[in-house]
């Protein structure tokens, strides 16, 4: 994890990690909203329904009523796609920080929507 992080996000980092890690998933990501809650995800790579582990967490939390991000956290192979970037910027708006890294949780970077 980073060390640069803070607490609430070093949170998201485990459990983006522990779930990409569970399901075996290219990525696993976590996202909190603006009460607190937190929403993680995989990727969904079926036949008929691909959706990556942002998006999941953005339609949980859109289905749950939530208003707005505070942050989201991205673990895994590969970048993450502007199309769920621009999700993301959809639902909540400029500004968000996107923490992105490898699958075994050390942050490399961060993004914002």
């Amino acid at each position: 994890m980073a060390e640069n992080l803070q607490a609430e996000d070093n949170k998201l980092v485990v459990l983006a990690r522990s779930t990409r890690a569970r399901t075996g998933a290219a990525q696993g990501a976590a996202l909190r909203d603006q009460d607190g809650r937190t929403y993680a995800g995989a990727t969904v790579d079926l036949p008929s329904l691909q959706v990556s582990a942002l998006d999941v967490c953005i339609a949980m939390a859109v289905a749950s009523g939530s208003t707005g991000v505070e942050a989201a956290v991205v673990l895994g192979d590969g970048a993450v796609a502007e199309a769920d970037l621009a999700a993301l910027r959809d639902f909540a708006g400029t500004g968000v920080p996107v923490h992105t890294g490898a699958p075994n949780g050390t942050v490399s970077g961060t993004l914002t929507t």
